[in-house]
């Protein structure tokens, strides 16, 4: 039996990619003081300031509890804030403060570079064409399955 190649399986490689880009991204990051994790919180409320706690969950695609978590240490650090909701007083609208907007742009930018970094060598073409075979996999997987619970889920 011939033993299967793992530069060559897609998943494999797809992992490997994402880790390091990770792996990058952090290392560029760390002088912040934000870990991924935050930067991500942080972004996410950024573009949509106002959105409640738990429809953010939703998008981010955690529990509400790990979401409440990264708030509460962003909050903490002067990052973002929390309003009550006025239609819902058990419900939370979350803002980024001034604090957080001159390190969303460093952030951004750190993530401009990892993305140009990981790209290097590929034409607007191919980098365009990679892209859309991506979305084309995430489209496939996601007809497979229409309603998939990300949060208790393993990729594989």
């Amino acid at each position: 039996m011939r033993k299967p190649d793992l530069d060559k399986n897609i998943a494999f490689v797809l992992s490997d990619v994402s880790r390091l880009m990770r792996k990058r991204f952090d290392k560029r990051a760390a002088k912040l003081g934000l870990t991924r994790a935050q930067w991500r919180v942080l972004a996410h409320i950024g573009l949509q300031e106002g959105i409640n706690q738990t429809a953010s969950a939703d998008i981010l695609e955690v529990e509400n509890i790990t979401l409440g978590r990264h708030i509460d240490r962003l909050q903490d650090a002067g990052w973002v804030e929390r309003r009550r909701d006025p239609m819902d007083r058990r419900a939370w609208r979350l803002y980024v403060t001034e604090k957080a907007h001159p390190t969303l742009s460093q952030m951004q930018q750190i993530s401009l570079e990892t993305r140009a970094e990981a790209l290097q060598g590929l034409s607007a073409a191919e980098s365009d064409a990679l892209l859309n075979a991506l979305l084309r996999l995430k489209s496939n997987l996601l007809d497979q399955d229409p309603d998939p619970d990300p949060k208790t889920e393993d990729a594989g």
